[in-house]
């Protein structure tokens, strides 16, 4: 298994404690989530389960019952709620007798929980009255609706409060796992096609194994996406679907902030949308977050309250940028237009949001990484002196009082600073301190795709940090 590693032995230490656990595994939607489960545990499995996305409850029961039927149960007649289902669990369980752990595995949890049906309600009775008691039961339960986990069983104010004994968040992959993978799949790939395509499908395994050998990025591409029967063609739309329903208020957030990529405040997002303000935006915000889609991040100076939401889904950004309202696609498009300004605009945007998919790396090649450090971005309005204004995306506050000031170039070879643009790096270094009065140090950091020249205006920067460096595993 790709990386994994840490994930992986928390389950199997599981199985060594004398007492129930209740482990939940979320994360992203294609992640790998149940991959990870069922590599781990491979035929170990006493019981398992999954729900049935967009079931009704006598649908989501009957699927239960012939779950328990195949995992060995005898005379389980047809479930008329949840306290019964629960129940024959239990009974099933108790059949196995207590000498060897019993591994229950219920995928897609969330989809399980239709209105009116009490479910939740009946797993904590199941779980507190019976379960925990025992020595013999590891249960994981796993969703890629994330913010369900995290409101139901995470923030549980009832009987679940508090009773997880393990949370394991799984992350997409980064840039050296990408690679990794790649390499079990026999794909001859160079380090700046796998960057590219980390554009496109950001770490997510799933996407990754679509790929086929002998064929170039371009070809790939054009083949997922651009052909009439992509197999990644209609995955956005599937995706959202499938998490959060017919809901256009998601669809129509996540389209604003991919026009604005720094992000907005909630006030922006308002308006930009016409929804209304009030409790529903603020939870559409709360499970875009919770699932990966995007994050918050206060700007330097600024109070929590002015919160900006930033979109940082590469496969999102992807779909909106290229292919939304797109009937009838070029097939061949990204061959096409592979070396044209608007693919060159898009890399540009495109290798920002991968390095601040990769904050720790830039840490580690900072040799920084045991320093405590918080990270921002910082944008001043036009003014008299500033006439277009000034934005940071990424600063690294230091606690040995050194601010990274760090710009992030894409190009295809080593970037050149010239006159103009040493002008920029010390204009935005400058109106940083001078408007902040930060009294650290600041060190211009300039993180590239293939290094830098070390021309005459090289001595403005004080550290770089190339590609190469984002790819590293830790050791």
């Amino acid at each position: 298994m790709i990386g994994r590693k840490n994930e992986q032995n928390r389950l199997k230490a599981a199985l060594a404690r004398n007492e129930a656990r209740l482990i939940a595994v979320y994360g992203r939607r294609r992640v790998g989530k149940t991959f990870l489960v069922r590599e781990t545990f491979g035929d170990r499995f006493y019981f398992q389960h999954a729900g049935l996305a967009r079931g009704s409850l006598k649908e989501q029961l009957a699927a239960f019952r012939d779950s328990l039927i195949r995992s060995g149960a005898k005379d389980i007649s047809a479930l008329k709620n949840w306290r019964e289902a629960f129940n024959a669990l239990e009974r099933f369980i108790v059949a196995g007798g207590t000498r060897r752990k019993k591994v229950i595995f219920i995928d897609e949890m969330p989809w399980m929980d239709t209105p009116k049906s009490k479910f939740v309600m009946w797993f904590e009775a199941f779980w507190n009255g019976w379960c925990s008691a025992r020595k013999d039961v590891v249960m994981i339960i796993c969703g890629s609706a994330t913010s369900w986990i995290v409101k139901k069983v995470f923030r549980n104010r009832g009987g679940l409060y508090n009773r997880v004994t393990e949370r394991i968040h799984l992350m997409p992959f980064s840039l050296g796992e990408c690679r990794e993978l790649c390499r079990s799949m026999r794909l001859s790939l160079p380090d700046s096609d796998i960057a590219e395509l980390f554009m496109v499908f950001g770490g997510v395994p799933y996407y990754w194994k679509f790929l086929e050998k002998g064929k170039s990025v371009a070809q790939n591409i054009d083949m997922l996406f651009f052909s009439k029967d992509g197999q990644l063609r209609h995955e956005f739309d599937d995706v959202f679907s499938s998490l959060f329903g017919e809901k256009p208020g998601y669809v129509k957030i996540v389209r604003a902030l991919s026009e604005r990529i720094c992000g907005m405040t909630c006030g922006d997002l308002l308006s930009a949308t016409g929804l209304k303000k009030g409790g529903g935006v603020l939870r559409i915000l709360d499970a875009l977050e919770q699932s990966g889609f995007i994050r918050r991040y206060t700007a330097f100076g600024k109070k929590k309250q002015d919160a900006q939401f930033q979109l940082i889904d590469n496969f999102s950004l992807f779909h909106l940028k290229f292919l939304d309202g797109e009937s009838n696609p070029d097939e061949h498009f990204w061959s096409h237009a592979t070396i044209g300004p608007a693919l060159n605009a898009w890399r540009g945007l495109a290798f920002e949001r991968l390095c601040l998919q990769h904050i720790a790396q830039i840490k580690r090649a900072l040799g920084i990484s045991g320093v405590l450090t918080r990270v921002f971005s910082w944008r001043h309005a036009p003014d008299d002196v500033y006439e277009r204004g000034v934005q940071i995306d990424l600063l690294i506050e230091r606690a040995d009082n050194v601010v990274n000031v760090c710009e992030m170039k894409y190009s295809r070879k080593p970037f050149v600073i010239d006159k103009s643009y040493d002008s920029v790096l010390r204009c935005k270094a400058g109106s940083f301190m001078e408007y902040t009065k930060n009294r650290f140090t600041a060190h211009i950091t300039l993180i590239t795709a293939n290094g830098l020249s070390h021309n005459g205006y090289w001595g403005t920067v004080q550290s770089e940090v190339t590609l190469e460096d984002l790819f590293r595993l830790e050791e």
